[in-house]
């Protein structure tokens, strides 16, 4: 049984992607708001700022491609853990062509490849929640039991749990880890429910700070040299009392970052990078 992975949240490199003008009127989504085109790319470039030049992480942006309207995304594309990266095969048929330029990208960064081929197989990034000892992993509307298995085959090393996606898109649609062994969720009855189950599946113990609001659930954390405990997490303009809840993170540096227009097609703040720790001799 694995135990803490002993570089945890520590991160190098961020793939990224741009946001392509598709996206307003032809990305999936599960509301009918309006997408600003504008102030939505205005978001993410802050997102990337934040990234690249407060936090120091080597950014790999990719151009946005019009023919993929959901590319933003780029989470969904792959899960990377250590030096391998799991190459998945979207649950939505309009976002499969996105994993190909990631597969290029994750190459050029030297990590070692495992493609999803199995066309039974379905697994999106944001359904899969790594916690430094084990993976958790959502059966939605966008992953199956099969994405599920080849994940746990290509990282042999981690224990892989399924747990039912009861409302939302994704499992990190209501939760992400906020610290080694801290699990931020939210406070509905489906999120408690999943993380109910996880508690019970695992043989872990893990601490959860809940949240008023399941999507506010979805943060960024890692902990980074000179830096510690960092969280990105959504503004107070966007989620007022969830924002109060992360305060109580003392040690933490807060970054509170906007993402009211791609939350409007279900993007979060995980949805929009794929972190990875590239060490001198990957």
């Amino acid at each position: 049984m694995a135990g803490l992975m002993s570089d945890f949240a520590l991160f190098t490199h961020a793939v990224v992607r741009g946001i392509p003008a598709s996206l307003a009127k032809e990305a999936l989504r599960s509301s009918q708001g309006e997408v600003d085109l504008s102030k939505a790319r205005k978001e993410h470039e802050a997102y990337i700022e934040v990234l690249g030049t407060r936090l120091g992480l080597e950014v790999v942006e990719l151009p946005a491609e019009e023919s993929l309207p959901d590319c933003v995304f780029v989470e969904d594309a792959a899960v990377v853990c250590g030096d391998t990266a799991l190459i998945t095969r979207p649950g939505a048929e309009s976002r499969r062509r996105e994993t190909e330029a990631m597969n290029k990208a994750l190459k050029d960064l030297n990590l070692n490849i495992v493609e999803m081929t199995d066309e039974n197989a379905t697994l999106d990034g944001g359904d899969v929640l790594f916690t430094g000892r084990e993976f958790f992993v959502g059966l939605s509307k966008r992953t199956n039991q099969r994405g599920a298995e080849l994940l746990a085959d290509a990282f042999k090393d981690y224990a892989v749990s399924t747990v039912p996606v009861l409302e939302g898109l994704h499992l990190k649609s209501f939760c992400s880890m906020g610290g080694p062994g801290l699990i931020l969720i939210g406070a509905s009855e489906p999120a408690q429910k999943t993380l109910k189950i996880m508690q019970q599946m695992s043989d872990h113990r893990y601490d959860n700070l809940t949240v008023p609001d399941d999507y506010a659930a979805n943060c960024i954390y890692m902990n980074l040299p000179n830096k510690g405990h960092v969280l990105l997490h959504p503004t107070a303009e966007q989620y007022p009392e969830s924002a109060k809840v992360f305060e109580k993170l003392k040690d933490y540096m807060l970054i509170p970052v906007s993402n009211l227009e791609k939350a409007k097609v279900d993007g979060a703040l995980t949805c929009c990078s794929i972190l990875l720790n590239k060490k001198a001799n990957v």
